[in-house]
């Protein structure tokens, strides 16, 4: 016995000798010992913080394209919209010829109790001035953000009144919506576009439907173009509303992550209308997963073009200083066994992707796409072909249209020229316009930019460097009009009317309108 227990300490002995040795020269401590020799031995004083930052950063580059690192600042930032709401004096605005214009004031907000109107222009924050100094989106906005509660010194000046408004604005809790619009497009077809999602996108979406079918919608289309995702759990609540009892909504799995699934409760508000998904290359991640749950259960039709392809699970790792690491631990797949992910061998092949598919006419034609028949597989319910590897293919492609987007358009768009004569617009008529155009439907019938609106837009844009040139304006005019019509609508109403008027120009948009027309949904067979 006695020299039993002398055997089994011996070996304990080993064992622990060996995981020390095996510590030892791990790569940890390989690590670990090359920061202590250059913060203690190298000539010169380093800052170990950013020593230690580019070290993680380094390695996360090494693994895969959505594992990243962000500093604490970054955090809060990239939170915020994900969270639902931030923390300040509630105001939608545009910074203008160097200056805070006020488009509206948010519902309830802290900015519309004190009194500021739309149309006001922020001169002084806390006895700073801040118009006409150059002062950056960034610089204006974290003087305006603050703690729940904290107060903010602001000068207006308005319109008609010749001396700054002064106001206190004590700071709130602001809300973020993920929701865009939601609107009837005609008697029966309703219309719900997000932008992201959001810890509030379920929610928004459960009113958006209910108010919807007040008003007597039956057949959905839910438009998911650019929106680049957000939460797992938000496109799990929005799946439950438009699947069947316990149709699987997505699964994942990984390395050290075993098999997890996700299933509908059966128990949403559209569980039988007719739905169509509206997506392009600039929707990913959460969008492509409720996007394929849809597509593998034939439960709507997608129409527009190939998605991202972004199917990788990312755990956020909080660290000590309020840094945190987002690294991918598991693959997401659609209900048929799809990987949506695209290769990414090389981060740079990765990152020129969609400049690739323009460049391969895939933008344009559905027949520069071509699928290896080993990323083949079949939808759950009719049988359809689908396939994996790179996004998911709408069932319906609709080419990209950039006839409108002639050189002097994206001249006087990027150069802020269209934006500025809305705000000119804006603020020399909201109150004529809004008591001539009591509804929006009113001013969406009757409203048109005039010659003398578009001249002034012109010169505008030869003020800010937009050469003219008369053929590609010619080219453009449609574009122009009714994105300068859309601006004023958003600008005298919200973001529901802004794309009621914007829409008018979506082929995609278009294209679900015809279908939903249609006597029952057509699903295309592909091979």
């Amino acid at each position: 016995m006695k020299r039993y227990i002398l055997m089994l300490v011996a070996c304990a002995g080993i064992v622990a000798a060996v995981a020390q040795n095996k510590l030892l020269n791990s790569p940890f401590r390989k690590l670990q010992l090359a920061e202590f020799a250059i913060a203690n031995l190298y000539v010169d004083k380093v800052d170990e913080g950013k020593l230690v930052e580019t070290a993680i950063i380094s390695m996360l580059e090494e693994l895969d394209p959505h594992s990243t690192y962000s500093d604490p600042e970054e955090v809060k930032r990239l939170n915020e919209p994900l969270l639902g709401n931030f923390e300040g004096i509630g105001i939608q605005f545009n910074m203008a010829t160097d200056t805070l214009f006020v488009i509206q004031p948010v519902s309830g907000g802290p900015s519309e109790k004190v009194g500021i109107l739309a149309g006001d222009r922020i001169i002084e924050v806390n006895d700073t001035v801040i118009a006409g100094v150059k002062m950056t989106t960034d610089e204006v906005m974290r003087r305006l953000r603050g703690p729940k509660g904290s107060k903010v010194d602001v000068k207006v000046l308005r319109n008609g009144v010749k001396e700054l408004l002064p106001f206190t604005i004590k700071r709130d809790k602001i809300p973020v919506y993920s929701l865009d619009a939601s609107y009837m497009v005609n008697k029966h077809v309703g219309y719900i576009r997000i932008n992201r999602f959001a810890a509030t996108t379920g929610q928004e979406f459960r009113d958006a439907l209910g108010k919807l079918q007040k008003q007597g919608m039956k057949d959905l289309i839910l438009d998911l173009q650019g929106n680049g995702g957000g939460y797992l759990n938000a496109a799990i609540e929005l799946c439950d509303q438009l699947l069947g009892k316990k149709e699987l909504i997505v699964y994942t799995e990984g390395r050290r992550n075993p098999r997890s699934e996700f299933t509908a409760k059966g128990d949403g508000d559209f569980q039988t209308g007719r739905l169509v998904v509206l997506v392009d290359e600039y929707s990913a991640s959460a969008s492509e997963i409720v996007t394929g749950a849809i597509q593998d259960w034939d439960r709507g039709i997608v129409v527009g073009r190939r998605t991202f392809g972004k199917g990788l699970v990312q755990r956020p790792i909080d660290l000590p200083d309020g840094s945190m690491i987002r690294l991918t631990v598991a693959r997401y797949y659609t209900p048929s066994g799809r990987c949506i992910q695209k290769p990414y061998e090389s981060i740079e092949q990765y990152n020129q992707d969609l400049i690739d598919r323009y460049n391969r006419g895939e933008m344009v034609s559905a027949d520069s796409i071509h699928f290896p028949d080993s990323l083949k597989t079949r939808t759950l319910k009719l049988g359809r072909t689908v396939y994996g590897g790179g996004g998911i293919m709408p069932d319906y492609f609709v080419p990209i249209d950039t006839t409108m987007y002639t050189d002097y358009y994206l001249a006087l768009r990027d150069k802020g020229a269209i934006v500025q004569e809305n705000l000119k617009l804006i603020d020399r008529h909201r109150a004529e316009w809004m008591k001539k155009y009591k509804t929006f439907d009113r001013f969406n019938r009757d409203f048109e930019v005039t010659d003398e609106m578009l001249n002034e837009l012109i010169a505008t844009g030869k003020a800010t460097g937009a050469t003219y040139d008369e053929e590609q304006y010619q080219t453009a005019l449609p574009l122009i009009k009714t994105q300068l019509k859309a601006l004023i609508a958003r600008d005298l109403w919200d973001m529901n009317e802004y794309f009621q008027v914007i829409n008018e120009l979506s082929n995609s948009m278009q294209k679900a309108v015809q279908l939903l027309e249609q006597p029952g949904l057509n699903f295309p067979k592909r091979e």
